[in-house]
């Protein structure tokens, strides 16, 4: 997963000149809420890495001046009014028209020399996703918190739907125009990245990821990340994606909890009853007797949730693979 020192500045140019088709479409998609201190050189540093790209920058509601600092440094200024990343990132994806996008977020932490080698990845291998895993040696650049939080909550993602993604809160990423016109985004705030994460790894995408310098915010910017209540809402998000992604193994895991409930309430009871031939704790029968049967209703619900989660996939596969894919792909003059 190596760069390719060798990478043209220009990839999706060479890869047009190599094939005979014109240029993919490359669009830089920005998401910003008070980042006037940063934005500006943002804008400029992608604008410089991918010359033929258009950089999008959506301001969410700032007080601080970011859409006239992104305006000033040439990128094409939008607007979205309801708060949150999620937010902006849905109206991005239904707005923009591109072969190819790329996604960072605006506070200057990211690499923007990393982008043509995300392009150039995406273009040779036919992916719909490469996502930018973070490499610093700056303590305030990714604090310990965060990057605990991180690694907790990938494990979490990894364990359910698959290691193919090491840093899955990463806000930069590059995705396919079939990657993004199917993606359904419901998530609101910051767990769009997992939402974005289990999306590909549920619908087995190509993908791949490429590492990046990771810095700490210029001076006078602030993080929008709270660590606990932020992380608290992605972990919801992770539970509410295994219920509806997973339905069998989440229900499974349900009634086997509430079957062993039933028998640890139920078996002193059947053993005085053995005993004496009396039931003197009725309530922790009947309590007992209800957990077994919520047991079996949770069972019951896996095996239906689990065939109507499967025709849902299926449709998500059929309406990804409408899109024509990156590889071999003519963009429009």
């Amino acid at each position: 997963m190596r760069p390719n020192p060798d990478h043209s500045p220009n990839p999706a140019a060479a890869q047009a000149s190599r094939t005979g088709s014109p240029a993919p479409r490359v669009a830089v998609l920005v998401p910003c809420y008070n980042e006037a201190v940063a934005i500006g050189s943002v804008v400029a540093d992608f604008r410089s890495a991918i010359p033929d790209a258009t950089v999008y920058v959506y301001d969410n509601n700032s007080s601080d001046g970011t859409d006239a600092a992104a305006r000033a440094a040439g990128a094409v200024v939008r607007r979205e009014t309801l708060q949150g990343k999620g937010h902006v990132v849905r109206r991005m994806f239904a707005d923009i028209d591109a072969d190819l996008y790329i996604l960072v977020d605006g506070d200057g932490t990211y690499d923007a020399a990393t982008a043509p080698m995300m392009v150039e990845r995406m273009l040779l291998d036919g992916l719909d996703m490469v996502t930018g895993t973070r490499i610093t040696h700056e303590a305030a650049a990714y604090r310990l918190g965060h990057r605990f939080g991180n690694r907790l909550l990938t494990g979490l993602v990894q364990a359910v739907f698959g290691d193919r993604v090491s840093d899955m809160l990463s806000g930069y990423r590059a995705f396919s125009r079939r990657f993004v016109k199917s993606f359904p985004a419901l998530t609101s705030g910051f767990e769009i990245e997992t939402e974005l994460t289990v999306h590909a790894l549920e619908l087995r995408m190509p993908l791949d990821e490429l590492p990046t310098a990771y810095s700490a915010r210029p001076p006078g910017g602030s993080s929008k990340l709270r660590t606990v209540s932020d992380g608290i809402r992605i972990l919801r998000t992770i539970l509410v994606l295994v219920k509806e992604e997973r339905p069998l193994q989440f229900f499974s895991l349900c009634g086997l909890a509430f079957l062993l409930l039933g028998f640890g309430f139920g078996i002193p009871v059947v053993v005085e009853y053995f005993h004496t031939g009396l039931v003197p704790r009725l309530p922790t029968a009947v309590l007992s007797s209800g957990l077994v049967l919520l047991s079996f209703v949770s069972m019951s619900l896996a095996l239906i949730l689990d065939s109507v989660a499967r025709g849902r996939k299926e449709m998500k596969r059929l309406m990804y693979l409408q899109v024509p894919g990156v590889q071999g792909r003519r963009a429009p003059g």
